[in-house]
C-alpha cells in the first residue's frame, strides 16, 4: 500500500512539474523559444513561396488579375487577348516569387528586435498574434524591397502598361479602387498578403503541435500554452 501511495505521489508530482504555464517560464525561455520558432517559421514560409510556382501553383496565394481586369477578362478573350491576360497573371506571380526572398532578412531582423514584453504578448495573444506583430513591424520595409523587383518583372508586359494607364484614370473617377490603380503596387500588396498568410499557417502549426517541433525550447514554450 505504501508503495502504491509513493508511486501515485511521484506521478502527481511529475505531472504538476511538467504542466508549465506561460507564467512559469523565465523571460529568457519565453523570448528565446518564441524567437527560435518564428525564425524557423519565417524560413519555411519564404522557402515555400520563393520556389517556382510558390505563388502561381498555390491557390491560397496565387495572385489573380485585379478586379477591374477580371470583369473585362471575358471581353479580352473574345477579342483575342486571352494569351496576354494569361501572360500577365504568370508574370505577376513570378514577380512575387522573385521578390519574396527579400522578406527573410526583414522577418528575422524583426524577431531579433522583439522585446520580452512583445514575446509574452504574442505567447498569450490570439492564434495569429505573431503574424500580426510581423504585419506591424515589417509591412512598410518589405513593400519597399518588393516594389522594384515587381516593377522589373512586369515592365516589359504590354498589358501591364496599358492597365496602369487606364487604372490611374479610373481611380481619379472612383471606378478603380485606389489599391488597384497601379499594377506594381497591387502585386506588391498581394505578395505581402501571401507572406503573412503563410506565416499565419506556420504559426498555427507550431501552436497546434509544439511537440512536433524539433527544438526543446520551442516545445517547452508552446507546450506551456496548451497545459
Amino acid at each position: 500500500m505504501r508503495y502504491l501511495v509513493a508511486v501515485l505521489s511521484f506521478i502527481l508530482f511529475a505531472t504538476h512539474a511538467n504542466a508549465l504555464s506561460v507564467n512559469d517560464l523565465s523571460n529568457t525561455e519565453a523570448s528565446g523559444g518564441l524567437k527560435e520558432a518564428l525564425i524557423q517559421a519565417a524560413g519555411k514560409a519564404v522557402g515555400q513561396l520563393s520556389a517556382t510556382d510558390g505563388f502561381f501553383g498555390n491557390k491560397e496565394v496565387k495572385i489573380p488579375l485585379p478586379e477591374t481586369m477580371q470583369k473585362a477578362e471575358k471581353a479580352m478573350r473574345m477579342f483575342g487577348m486571352g494569351k496576354q491576360a494569361d501572360e500577365l497573371v504568370l508574370k505577376m506571380n513570378r514577380a512575387a516569387e522573385a521578390a519574396v526572398p527579400e522578406a527573410k532578412a526583414l522577418l528575422e531582423d524583426s524577431v531579433k528586435k522583439m522585446s520580452v514584453a512583445d514575446a509574452k504578448a504574442i505567447l498569450t495573444g490570439g492564434d495569429d498574434a505573431a503574424t500580426q506583430y510581423f504585419k506591424k513591424t515589417t509591412s512598410a520595409p518589405m513593400a519597399e524591397k518588393f516594389l522594384p523587383i515587381v516593377k522589373k518583372a512586369t515592365e516589359n508586359v504590354q498589358l501591364a502598361q496599358q492597365y496602369n494607364k487606364f487604372a490611374e484614370l479610373g481611380s481619379k473617377y472612383g471606378v478603380v479602387k485606389k489599391e488597384q490603380a497601379n499594377l506594381e503596387q497591387y502585386v506588391t500588396q498581394k505578395t505581402l498578403d501571401g507572406v503573412y498568410l503563410m506565416m499565419a499557417k506556420e504559426e498555427a502549426a507550431i501552436r497546434k503541435d509544439p511537440v512536433g517541433q524539433a527544438s526543446n525550447a520551442i516545445k517547452k514554450v508552446f507546450g506551456a500554452l496548451i497545459n
